[in-house]
């Protein structure tokens, strides 16, 4: 074949593959003694949008048959939504490699996570992180695995309902773990993740839909009646003292606003102006825009239906170490003992068919948050004393519920008059 008839014939090859897979204006030509591709988007005569890539391969007739085999599988990678560079990279194998490659990544991840930046705990990230970014190692040791960020997300979080606390979580850590491996492991950049990951985080179905965020609870009665059901004074020792030492350890996360684990961190200190003791805690809670400081916390008692003020009295039984509390405390060890009252999987029941809402052991803190506002302490405050940003209180906290908006406009129409 002469020198304008193979170089024809592959031309052709390639206009006829281009028209076969549904990619108009793909063609190949010479550029530099090499095969270089290229990419044309038309609007009638006019070429509005133009992409190429140069192959390895020298524009001759012996090279001519795998820079076709390259062209094709480039042109496949492009039916799968890449853009012509992608593409060519995939067809390459500039992919990550499998197996031992994502494994030294995860390494590497977990060390960058627990000792640089704003460093979590290892008890933090085995929690968090190691679940989906071990499953993303799996599903990429396996001999297909997917060629692009977008389907390897979807893989690793499909068995978790959409929009449900569980999937955002799998999605936002693996998203971190593809950043750090294109960022400091020398993966191509194809494996970017999407900056927007809602397409794979999903929307619930209408039916499906109850605020997985942990709900305020409705009134101080409901925290007290639920209370009231915990069987402190059960036949059976073992479980009397655990209803008691979680009854104790409830109190003081509704009077006080606590995150679970922040009961294991409680000080009473003396203030020598007020002469008085007072809640300290020491606990840090470390995230991606800083940590908290050990801080100050303001009591909010509980109201009664009779308008009464609960006194637990926790200060006082704190200091004279009469306020026995369970042996572990975290959002884990609260979630299962609560799991396990029938009383609070009615309640539950409730919220979720009444108020479409999802309470947790976090409800007590949250319940908390929405009383300062409701008695009018301004943000700022109630900020310090929970141990957040104001930013995070606003954005995260409730400042109202439908149960209280009656009762706040009246008191404000009240307020008016006098």
């Amino acid at each position: 074949m002469s020198k304008q008839d193979w170089s024809k014939h592959f031309q052709k090859q390639v206009r006829t593959l281009a028209k076969e897979v549904g990619l108009e204006g793909l063609t190949v030509v010479k550029n530099g003694g090499r095969v270089q591709i290229k990419i044309r988007k038309s609007e009638g005569k006019k070429v509005i949008s133009q992409e190429t890539v140069m192959l390895s391969f020298p524009w001759t007739e012996q090279s001519s048959g795998d820079a076709y085999t390259r062209v094709r599988n480039i042109a496949r990678f492009m039916k799968e939504g890449h853009g012509l560079k992608a593409s060519a990279n995939l067809a390459q194998k500039k992919a990550p490699r499998k197996g031992k490659d994502w494994r030294k990544i995860l390494k590497n991840f977990k060390d960058q996570k627990i000792n640089f930046g704003t460093a979590i705990s290892e008890e933090t990230f085995k929690k968090q992180y190691l679940p989906p970014c071990e499953m993303v190692v799996e599903v990429m040791s396996k001999n297909n695995p997917p060629t692009n960020p977008r389907d390897l997300i979807d893989i690793c979080v499909k068995d978790w309902k959409p929009e449900s606390v569980s999937r955002k979580h799998r999605t936002r850590a693996i998203k971190q773990f593809l950043d750090h491996a294109v960022l400091r492991e020398g993966i191509a950049d194809i494996w970017t993740p999407p900056a927007d990951l809602k397409q794979h985080i999903g929307k619930a179905k209408p039916k499906d839909i109850v605020n997985q965020k942990a709900a305020a609870f409705e009134s101080d009665q409901q925290i007290l009646d639920f209370l009231e059901t915990l069987p402190t004074n059960s036949p059976y020792k073992k479980d009397a003292e655990a209803a008691t030492t979680w009854f104790n350890c409830f109190c003081l996360m509704a009077e006080l606003g606590l995150r679970p684990i922040e009961v294991n961190y409680l000080q009473a200190l003396f203030d020598p102006i007020s002469k008085e003791h007072y809640w300290h805690c020491t606990y840090i809670k470390k995230a991606g825009n800083g940590a908290t400081e050990p801080r100050r916390i303001e009591p909010l008692p509980l109201i009664d239906r009779d308008g009464k003020e609960i006194r637990w009295n926790l200060l006082e039984r704190f200091r004279s170490n009469l306020l026995p509390l369970p042996d572990k405390v975290d959002g884990e060890a609260a979630g299962t003992y609560l799991k396990r009252r029938q009383s609070w999987k009615d309640l539950k029941e409730v919220m979720r068919t009444t108020q479409g809402a999802n309470i947790t052991c976090y409800s007590f803190r949250h319940y908390y948050a929405l009383r300062c506002h409701l008695k009018l302490i301004d943000s700022g405050s109630a900020s310090l004393s929970m141990g957040h940003s104001i930013e995070a209180h606003h954005r995260n906290y409730p400042y109202s519920k439908k149960s209280t908006t009656t009762n706040a406009f009246k008191i404000a129409r009240e307020r008016s008059i006098t």
